[in-house]
């Protein structure tokens, strides 16, 4: 896809948004399947959160979802991938990392105030979960969960906090190792 193309190849701002963008495209993603919601990237629209699955046919896949809402929606795609050994990595559009401590009931939650509600759900289904809520230690996460992605051949969970993909940091600004591991 054009615009994730775009803002792989575009190195004047090094935000984890980018990273995480160029880091999909090395790895041979071209669509990255989302549905429109408020805390998510703007990507390939789809109807519904099953467009997921397109792994099988590509070798690897990507989705962003919302918080929650879209986590839980999604949730049957990923054990189905799971079952069947394909690597997605899985984006959820988490909280604002301010957020995280403050015992708050966000609107796309399942009305209890603690945010480890979609992440337990996926440890099951998922060979690996990342939660980035700052920037020193996104890059390695985000790394870490596309590389495990791709030797286990499984789907990873990735929930990036709202607030940080266009925030630029310095440790976006290292070339990042090249995987070299491809999907089996």
């Amino acid at each position: 896809m054009l615009v994730l193309a775009t803002l792989a190849a575009c190195p004047s701002k090094a935000t984890l948004g980018r990273h995480l963008a160029q880091r999909l495209v090395q790895i041979g993603v071209n669509d990255v399947f989302s549905v429109p919601g408020d805390f998510n990237l703007n990507l390939v629209g789809c109807c519904n959160e099953r467009n997921a699955g397109y792994a099988r046919s590509r070798g690897v896949g990507a989705c962003v979802v919302t918080f929650t809402v879209g986590g839980l929606s999604v949730l049957n795609v990923i054990a189905g991938v799971y079952s069947d050994n394909l690597p997605v990595i899985c984006i959820v559009g988490g909280p604002n990392s301010n957020g995280y401590g403050t015992n708050r009931v966000l609107r796309h939650t399942i009305g209890l105030p603690d945010f480890s509600q979609e992440l337990c759900c996926f440890q099951t289904v998922t060979c690996f979960q990342a939660v980035v809520n700052n920037l020193v230690d996104a890059q390695e996460l985000i790394d870490t969960a596309i590389s495990t992605a791709l030797k286990e051949s499984k789907p990873v969970y990735v929930s990036v906090s709202c607030n940080l993909s266009a925030i630029p940091h310095h440790t976006f600004s290292r070339e990042p190792i090249l995987f070299s591991i491809s999907p089996r």
